[in-house]
C-alpha cells in the first residue's frame, strides 16, 4: 500500500471518530435532554430552580458552604458537557488535520465569524464548556473573530435556551434576546478580527503546533496526551474561580425584591454582575423567572439575560492564553454594554 493511500485512510479514519465523538456526544448531552425539557418548558412554563438563589429571595451569605454548595451544583450540572468540550477542544488537535480548520475558520473576513457563529448554534454549550473547544479552535489556527464568535454563539444563538425563555418567560424576551445577541455574537467576532494584530490568527500559546501523528496508535497516544495537559491547565484555576464566585453571590446578587427597579444603576450593576458570574447552559432562564417574581424590574433582569450566559470569569481565565488579554478585556466591557442597553430597551418597553 502506497504512503499517500495510507496517510488518506489514516485521515479518514481520524476525522470519522471526531464526528462520530461529536455527533454521540452532543446528542447524549445536549440534544435529547434538552428535547425532553422543552415539552416541560411548554406545559409547566419553568425549566426548574434558580441555581443562584435555590428557593429563597437572596443567595446564602458568603462562606465556604455557600461555595461548596454551588460548586457541586453547578458541577451536577456542568460535568458531561465539560468532559465533552475537553475531548472535542483535544480531538481537534489530536484528530483533525490543521490545514481544514485553517481553511474554514482562518480568515480575517466576516465570513469566517459568520462561519464560527453558525457552528456553534448545534452545540449548546456554556460558555465554559465551550472554552476547550475554542483552545483546539486557536491551536489550530482558526482567526480570532471566529473563534469569539463560536464561543459566544454557544450560548447565546442556544436554540433550546432560545425556546426555554420563550415557554418560560415570554416570546418578547426571546426576540429582545435574539435582537441583541445577533450583533452580540457576529459584532464582537468581527472587532476581534480588527483587533488582532496582522498574522496573529495562530493560537497565544507559547508552545508550537505539534507535527501530526502518522499511525493510529500514534494519534491516540497524542489524543491522551493533548486531552490530559488541558485538564491539568484549564481546570484547577477554574475551580477556583467557581468556589469563589459561589462564595461571594451573595454580594454579587444581593437581596432582590421591588427595591431593585429600572433605575440606570441596578442596570448596569448586574449586567456587571451577570457577566463576571458562571452559570451552567440555560441557567439564565430560571434565575430571571425567580427574580421577576420577586418584583425585580425588568430592566435589570434584561440585563442578566444578555450578560449571565456568554462571558463569565472563569471561561475568560480558560482562554486567557488563547486570545491577547486586550481582546478578552473588550469583549467582556462589550457584553455588559449589549446588557445595559438590553436593559434600558426592556425598561422603555415595559417588560416584566
Amino acid at each position: 500500500m502506497s504512503v499517500a493511500l495510507q496517510t488518506t485512510r489514516n485521515v479518514r479514519a481520524r476525522v470519522l471518530v471526531f464526528v462520530l465523538l461529536a455527533v454521540v456526544g452532543l446528542f447524549y448531552v445536549k440534544w435529547h435532554p434538552y428535547y425532553a425539557r422543552a415539552f416541560v418548558a411548554a406545559t409547566q412554563h419553568s425549566i426548574g430552580h434558580s441555581i443562584l438563589m435555590g428557593d429563597q429571595t437572596s443567595a446564602p451569605a458568603p462562606s465556604w458552604s455557600a461555595a461548596l454548595g454551588y460548586a457541586l451544583a453547578y458541577g451536577k450540572a456542568i460535568w458531561q458537557a465539560m468532559v465533552l468540550g475537553l475531548l472535542l477542544g483535544s480531538g481537534i488537535q489530536a484528530l483533525l488535520p490543521e490545514n481544514w480548520v485553517q481553511r474554514a475558520l482562518g480568515g480575517r473576513g466576516f465570513s469566517s465569524v459568520l462561519a464560527g457563529g453558525l457552528l456553534a448554534v448545534p452545540t449548546m454549550m456554556c460558555t465554559c464548556c465551550a472554552a476547550p473547544v475554542v483552545v483546539g479552535l486557536r491551536k489550530h489556527q482558526a482567526a480570532p473573530g471566529a473563534a469569539i464568535a463560536f464561543w459566544l454563539g454557544n450560548t447565546t444563538l442556544n436554540p433550546a435556551t432560545l425556546v426555554f425563555t420563550g415557554f418560560v418567560l415570554g416570546w418578547n424576551w426571546t426576540l429582545l434576546r435574539l435582537l441583541l445577541g445577533i450583533p452580540m455574537v457576529f459584532g464582537l467576532g468581527y472587532l476581534a478580527n480588527r483587533m488582532a494584530n496582522p498574522g496573529a490568527s495562530v493560537a497565544m500559546e507559547s508552545s508550537p503546533v505539534e507535527p501530526e501523528a502518522r499511525s493510529l496508535a500514534d494519534v491516540g497516544r497524542r489524543w491522551v496526551q493533548i486531552f490530559v495537559r488541558m485538564i491539568v491547565r484549564l481546570i484547577p484555576e477554574y475551580v477556583v474561580i467557581v468556589l469563589l464566585l459561589g462564595a461571594i453571590r451573595a454580594w454579587m446578587f444581593p437581596h432582590i425584591g421591588s427595591a431593585i427597579g429600572d433605575q440606570w444603576f441596578w442596570i448596569a450593576a448586574l449586567a456587571l454582575a451577570g457577566m463576571l458570574f458562571v452559570i451552567p447552559t440555560a441557567g439564565e432562564v430560571p434565575i430571571v423567572q425567580a427574580m421577576l417574581a420577586l418584583g425585580m424590574g425588568g430592566g435589570p433582569a434584561a440585563a442578566l439575560l444578555l450578560t449571565l450566559p456568554p462571558v463569565s470569569l472563569p471561561s475568560l481565565a480558560m482562554l486567557a492564553r488563547s486570545f491577547p488579554v486586550r481582546m478578552l478585556v473588550a469583549i467582556a466591557i462589550a457584553v455588559v454594554g449589549f446588557g445595559i442597553l438590553g436593559g434600558a430597551l426592556a425598561s422603555l418597553l415595559g417588560m416584566r
